[in-house]
């Protein structure tokens, strides 16, 4: 999401530059910001908490004269909102997901977001999270959603045979798949169970990503027995690809924001099946665009891949008209629009 709100921010005449706080080496997203006209710097973190860091953060954004310090999620705000403050600039922070963090992060959090000027949520229900967890003033919040470059999203043949070609996975195959981190919130195990009943040499499972639940995952899938027909590609940044390679595109989060992930499946022209968690519910509408489940539910889960399965002019259904509302409401340049508007509401200097 920064990628594509700050390319879409240079294409809009902007000076943008993004700032890692993780040490050396580069990962493969700094070469896609350069590849955008996206500066890339870096001011890295510490280790422990880092009482420097807002003080040289301070000094690059004053050398650069900033007008606007944007930052993402939790660590960002703790360090980024006082740096910005110091330096003069006007200081938004976006939140991503509902996750809480320590109590010591939670204190830190809204001591930070004291200084921010607005204090985005990307879907309703996380701005009411906001609320309720007493993060921001009320006064502060805004609801901006997210939004994807959707020329990226087209699901060519050729991306599709190629993707499972490397997998093993046969062309005619019936791929259930999914994208994100391995994380807890993320609950893949539920999602390996669901799914196994259905696998087979005519069904396959495709989990992209990487993360501290991955072990889990794989003792999931060999307890199942489901391993010659699961794939674990690992971290990929060609998330287009791999999404032209399935079939239905399957959400088991315990808790989620507005993920990027479901936009991008819609995107592509995939039915989407996931857990009525966070952001989803006002994204899909159940039995319309999409499925929806109860999250945790794994039968249920279960069920609503199988009925896909079965009923493959449902499942094109669901995806045309998921793709036509993602185009409609979702797209990168309303997203930029929307932020470029509210760092002029809150007195930015351009």
């Amino acid at each position: 999401m920064a990628l594509d709100l700050a390319s879409g921010q240079v294409d809009a005449g902007n000076d943008v530059m993004v700032v890692s706080l993780a040490p050396p080496p580069d990962g493969p997203l700094a070469d896609a910001f350069r590849a955008r006209g996206v500066d890339v710097q870096r001011v890295a973190k510490r280790p422990g908490f880092d009482v420097t860091l807002p003080l040289r953060l301070t000094a690059l954004f004053r050398r650069r004269r900033v007008g606007v310090v944007h930052t993402h999620n939790r660590q960002p705000l703790i360090y980024g909102a006082p740096a910005g403050k110091l330096a003069g600039a006007k200081v938004v922070h976006t939140r991503h997901g509902p996750g809480r963090g320590t109590r010591r992060e939670q204190w830190l959090r809204r001591g930070a977001s004291t200084m921010v000027d607005a204090y985005v949520s990307v879907s309703p229900e996380l701005a009411a999270l906001t609320r309720e967890l007493g993060d921001c003033a009320d006064g502060k919040i805004k609801v901006i959603e997210n939004g994807i470059d959707l020329a990226t999203f087209g699901g060519a043949a050729v991306e599709r045979d190629a993707a499972r070609a490397e997998l093993g996975i046969p062309a005619d195959a019936w791929v259930v798949g999914s994208v994100g981190r391995f994380a807890r919130e993320k609950d893949y195990p539920l999602l390996v169970r669901a799914a196994a009943p259905l696998l087979g040499p005519g069904a396959r499972l495709v989990l992209v990503g990487d993360g501290g639940e991955a072990g889990a995952i794989r003792a999931e899938i060999d307890a199942r027995g489901v391993a010659p027909f699961t794939a674990l590609p690992g971290v990929r940044h060609d998330v287009p690809r791999w999404l032209a390679a399935m079939d239905v595109f399957a959400l088991s989060s315990r808790m989620e924001g507005l993920p990027l992930c479901a936009l991008e499946a819609m995107a592509a022209g995939l039915p989407v099946v996931a857990t009525a968690v966070g952001g989803l519910p006002g994204l899909i509408e159940d039995g319309v665009n999409g499925l929806l489940v109860p999250s945790g539910d794994e039968q249920a889960l279960g069920r609503a891949l199988a009925a896909l399965r079965g009923d493959s002019a449902r499942a094109r259904a669901l995806a045309e008209r998921g793709r036509e509302q993602v185009r409609r409401r979702y797209g990168r340049d309303a997203m930029v629009r929307r932020y470029l508007d509210l760092y002029v509401s809150v007195g930015a200097r351009a």
